[in-house]
């Protein structure tokens, strides 16, 4: 009896093996290049002197739906777009808004709302913005190396798919733009 009582259990334990592996090898690559189609990658580098800038990203589209204060609440973290952790990348140490950064790689989360977001870069880098189990955001908190609030600016023109982008405002100063939908939220960047 107890030697089929084990057959049964290490015959259970291979389904299941077997099943978690067919989920790794084809449904979860299939799951993410579906999720792919509607929120392409981004990779953005960005170079201004001795400064090397990248990030990674994966955009959203409006598709005629209520961005902010709808899809994405007010007053909650968001991924700061879609499927992947977003991340930034400096080969320097700067400052974002005058609070500095050191060199190296952070994901990055923000916290929107009407008139200002919160924008925080944080040391870990959760391959996936949510977590599975609940949909959670995956950021923890205690990882926070920077948290910058920012001012919200109207965008005269609808920014349909969700961009973050450099643009040079002076020899020094690079300003990182997030945009989507009527919001646009600027940083300014500069080299310590």
């Amino acid at each position: 009896m107890m030697i089929k009582l084990v057959k049964i259990v290490l015959w259970f334990i291979g389904i299941v093996s077997v099943l978690l592996l067919a989920f790794n090898l084809v449904f979860w690559p299939i799951l993410k290049n579906y999720t792919k189609k509607n929120s392409p990658e981004k990779n953005i580098s960005y170079s201004a002197a001795e400064l090397e800038l990248n990030l990674f990203y994966c955009s959203p589209s409006k598709k005629e739906r209520n961005i902010f204060g709808g899809l994405v609440p007010y007053n909650e973290v968001w991924r700061t777009g879609a499927n992947e952790t977003t991340t930034f990348t400096t080969n320097k140490d700067i400052t974002i808004d005058d609070q500095p950064l050191p060199a190296g790689k952070y994901s990055i989360w923000t916290i929107p709302n009407e008139n200002s977001w919160k924008v925080i870069f944080n040391k870990q880098k959760p391959s996936w913005g949510v977590k599975l189990s609940n949909q959670k955001v995956a950021r923890i908190s205690k990882y926070d190396a920077l948290a910058i609030d920012c001012k919200v600016s109207k965008s005269l023109n609808i920014v349909e798919d969700f961009s973050i982008s450099f643009m040079q405002s002076s020899p020094d100063i690079t300003i990182m733009v997030f945009a989507w939908d009527n919001v646009v939220v600027p940083l300014e960047i500069k080299m310590q």
